[in-house]
């Protein structure tokens, strides 16, 4: 039996009002859904545009202290996130009413590297993915499937998950290089070019976009001068790009 088929451990923060037209739905995901909850502002952001925010935790244990994370890398064993997070959605949809084709899977740091090895092997799991300050580990996967929608967002001083990259526990674990990851999704977008269609700056955020790609597929990265963190505004940016997306 599929776990969709219980009633799964996530209460969703939902709106006050009835949902704009067309019911659109953002998932959010860090490593534990407290963290998550507990952004009162990135929340309330969210709520106050008529979204729902879906706020699952990690399978994977690390440390002693009850930490979590997502069991993103290829071939460990372990918890299917792809499937579980479908039946998350699956399971909010028949207790609460959201629309399943309008659900962006967004995800912080380990959450981010989740994000994009679920879109990269599912692109058409979810309406659209938007990881912040997480890539892929090196070695990055040689394709992806397409099309995509995807919004990168990431701190310029990150020293966490830096732009470039960087080894871990005494260089076992190798982080990837963003922009790497970059050519890796305008691939899989079928991009005519790697420079950047267009240019934009929206508030505190620099912005590169590639439209002239794949029917269907979006891709934008936006920067700002900050750390490993969610910066302010980012929920605004983000649904205002997904929003202005056809629907498929």
């Amino acid at each position: 039996m599929r776990a969709a088929r219980r009633r799964l451990p996530c209460q969703p923060s939902r709106p006050r009002r009835r949902p704009r037209s067309g019911g659109r739905f953002p998932a959010w995901r860090g490593k534990h859904r407290a963290h998550v909850i507990g952004n009162g502002a990135l929340v309330q952001s969210l709520l106050e545009r008529g979204y729902a925010v879906l706020a699952p935790t990690g399978a994977r244990q690390f440390g002693g202290n009850g930490g979590r994370s997502w069991n993103f890398l290829p071939g460990r064993d372990g918890r299917d996130e792809a499937a579980f997070l479908q039946d998350v959605v699956d399971d909010a949809a028949r207790r609460f009413g959201i629309d399943t084709d309008r659900v962006i899977l967004a995800g912080f740091s380990a959450g981010g590297f989740m994000v994009n090895y679920l879109a990269c092997a599912k692109p058409d799991a979810f309406a659209a993915y938007a990881p912040v300050a997480g890539g892929f580990w090196r070695p990055i996967p040689a394709t992806c499937a397409g099309p995509i929608r995807l919004f990168h967002t990431h701190g310029w001083k990150d020293a966490t998950v830096p732009l470039e990259g960087r080894y871990l526990r005494n260089k076992r674990f190798q982080q990837g290089d963003i922009f790497a990851g970059l050519e890796l999704w305008r691939a899989a977008n079928a991009c005519p070019d790697e420079k950047p269609s267009a240019y934009s700056e929206t508030g505190p955020f620099w912005r590169r976009v590639w439209s002239d790609c794949a029917p269907g597929s979006a891709l934008e990265l936006a920067l700002f001068a900050g750390g490993h963190t969610v910066p302010d505004g980012w929920a605004d940016m983000v649904l205002g790009w997904f929003e202005s997306q056809p629907r498929n």
